[in-house]
């Protein structure tokens, strides 16, 4: 069972990112504050999910929270700043939106830039520990598959319906076969053999 929280006094949100390993795409934070007495059986670190599940899940949340919002940054912004810094802006962007201002963040991962004046813990793994983490990683995670869909219907030779942008040998063989889309993190090694520019970008 997830932990509900980390310091019981406190108002928490729960940060987590998706697509951060992605070839191709925005990047999604959500940023979620639970009420102390969430509980729930099913939720956990959205990778242990399944899409219906992770869905189903989302209603929930959405429902239940206190507090929630979605935060993105566009493949143009993640090559201008880079992927890591990316991810901690569309974290913050989350934040930005909040309805309810918490008093504490708890962020999955070992590394962030710090959110105004607010403290932060990072977590290791922390969508398999809290809840709130959890809840965010599943909205992140549902809110940006869903926006992959949707550009795989522009660019359905990609993949982007089952692989959600990630490099797969399906996606870097269409890359090869047809070039980079606009969608497509340019500072990004889209072919994977090292090489680090492609004659036809």
């Amino acid at each position: 069972m997830l932990l509900p929280y980390l310091h019981e006094g406190l108002v928490e949100a729960g940060c987590d990112e998706a697509g951060r390993g992605c070839l191709a795409g925005a990047v999604y934070a959500a940023a979620v504050v639970l009420p102390k007495d969430f509980r729930n059986e099913l939720l956990n670190d959205s990778k242990q999910l399944t899409g219906k599940q992770r869905h189903a899940l989302r209603e929930v949340i959405e429902r239940e929270a206190v507090a929630w919002a979605v935060g993105i940054v566009s493949p143009e912004e993640i090559d201008k700043i880079n992927i890591l810094n990316a991810s901690f802006l569309a974290m913050h962007r989350a934040l930005d939106r909040l309805s309810v201002r918490p008093q504490h963040l708890l962020i999955d991962g070992n590394r962030f830039r710090k959110y105004r004046d607010l403290p932060h813990t990072t977590v290791v793994k922390g969508d398999g520990k809290y809840l709130s983490i959890a809840a965010a990683s599943v909205l992140a995670k549902t809110y940006r598959d869903d926006y992959m869909n949707g550009l795989h219907k522009e660019y359905p030779l990609y993949g982007w319906d089952s692989n959600k942008g990630y490099p797969t040998k399906m996606h870097r063989a269409a890359i090869a076969a047809h070039g980079a889309t606009p969608y497509h993190r340019m500072t990004f090694n889209l072919l994977g053999d090292g090489q680090l520019a492609l004659d036809f970008l």
